[in-house]
């Protein structure tokens, strides 16, 4: 069957689910009691991973593996087979897995260009969805996927982790609690020491990758030997740079404990400085964004310098009008006014939390710490910051919704054009 034939099939039967599908989702209506069925798309990598640890806990199996990577899928097919004694079924082509009505929710880990229309399509035909951060490619498909959870009543939540992680979710509950006075301002940041990506030259593509479906929604542009399977992210095509690749993690924690949802300014700085290659995002950014509340958050990403504040090279801190929070990887600290620890605890990190929450929201249908609205709405933040970084713009934004405020040009960039037959279901 080609790629167009399996689109329409799978576009009518999301539309038939949609025609017939309850205003009102139980456990007993379209979900399993026990045993939860996945199909896991794209497995380099974060997906693997993903794999891994879904596969570890109890009344789950996997029963699809997809990936345009054949060496990459059938590693990962034989992790499965190994670990549950049953080998999952291999495909190239998500839309496969839509079409099993057996499969229960389809877990998204290809690149972020992906995301948001693999989860649209999901939901379209019954399934319940995990999609990686950030949800979405633009500001445009983030709400279109809330919408496509919305009206097809699914569970979709983000991976976003620190939602789950219980020593911080302990801390905005402190903060929440007044424990450090008013809050008004969160600060979060990012380094690392990445290598440069050089200058990629157009190549064959290989006979492992069908690089035409790696494509899908985007608009095709020919291969190149520096792209697959991470460099893209450093280009506007395909990726949203270190922002929505690791920001999107400490904004999602300031505004949770700020308890913002959307902000009315934006602003941006930094470049691309370190590296002379074929990276377009910037390489140093600071972000700024001021919400009605009045409170501001800031990001400040560094990805060829480790060091950062409070000795850590990922982080968030919480200031109120009586004391602060660090967060410092799966743990907090309290500090008073003068600077002086008063309490800190840490806890587990990693997955199995956040998987727990979605799998246990698969069976009996709930919104999960990271639901799609809250994932749109910190995602949001990322779209917004590189808008303004690259337009050289002062955002003025709809406290409502994010909407941008009269900006021709940085409005441009509130959504993208598709590859042909590849247009997302906007509502």
């Amino acid at each position: 069957m080609n790629d167009r034939r399996l689109f329409l099939k799978s576009t009518a039967a999301a539309a038939a689910f949609t025609a017939t599908a309850t205003k009102t989702l139980t456990a007993s209506d379209a979900t399993p009691s026990e045993t939860v069925s996945l199909g896991i798309m794209g497995v380099n990598g974060r997906g693997r991973a993903i794999t891994s640890g879904m596969m570890a806990l109890p009344n789950t199996r996997i029963d699809y593996i997809c990936d345009v990577d054949s060496r990459a899928a059938d590693r990962t097919a034989e992790l499965v087979a190994s670990k549950q004694g049953q080998r999952p079924k291999i495909v190239t082509d998500f839309r496969h897995v839509l079409d099993d009505k057996n499969v229960d929710a389809l877990v998204v880990a290809a690149p972020n260009h992906w995301h948001a229309p693999a989860t649209i399509l999901g939901c379209d035909a019954g399934k319940h969805v995990y999609v990686e951060k950030p949800c979405s490619g633009t500001a445009a498909e983030g709400e279109w996927a809330l919408a496509a959870a919305r009206r097809n009543n699914r569970v979709v939540q983000m991976g976003t982790q620190r939602r789950s992680w219980p020593a911080l979710i302990e801390a905005v509950k402190k903060i929440h609690a007044g424990e450090i006075g008013q809050t008004l301002y969160a600060r979060t940041w990012y380094n690392n020491r990445r290598g440069s990506i050089g200058k990629g030259k157009p190549a064959p593509t290989p006979d492992w990758l069908d690089w035409d479906l790696w494509q899908g929604p985007a608009p095709r542009r020919e291969f190149k030997d520096n792209l697959v399977h991470y460099n893209w992210h450093w280009h506007w095509h395909w990726g949203n740079g270190e922002m929505g690749n690791n920001g999107v993690h400490g904004l999602d924690v300031a505004r949770w404990a700020l308890g913002l949802t959307f902000p009315t300014r934006v602003t941006a700085g930094g470049g691309k400085y370190r590296h002379d290659d074929d990276q377009e995002t910037p390489d140093t950014m600071m972000a700024t964004f001021d919400f009605p509340e009045g409170k501001t958050i800031t990001w400040e990403g560094l990805s060829w310098s480790p060091l950062g504040p409070h000795d850590t090279g990922f982080g968030i801190s919480i200031h109120g009008t009586e004391g602060s929070v660090v967060m410092r990887g799966a743990g907090y600290t309290v500090y008073d006014m003068k600077g002086r620890e008063v309490s800190t605890n840490s806890g587990p990190a990693g997955d199995p939390d956040h998987f727990t929450d979605f799998l246990t929201a698969v069976r009996s249908p709930r919104r999960t710490n990271a639901d799609i609205e809250e994932a749109h709405r910190s995602t949001l933040l990322c779209h917004l910051g590189n808008i303004a970084f690259r337009t050289g713009s002062v955002l003025q934004t709809n406290p409502t919704n994010g909407h941008i405020e009269n900006n021709a040009e940085a409005n441009k960039l509130w959504s993208r054009e598709y590859a042909k037959g590849w247009e997302p279901r906007q509502a």
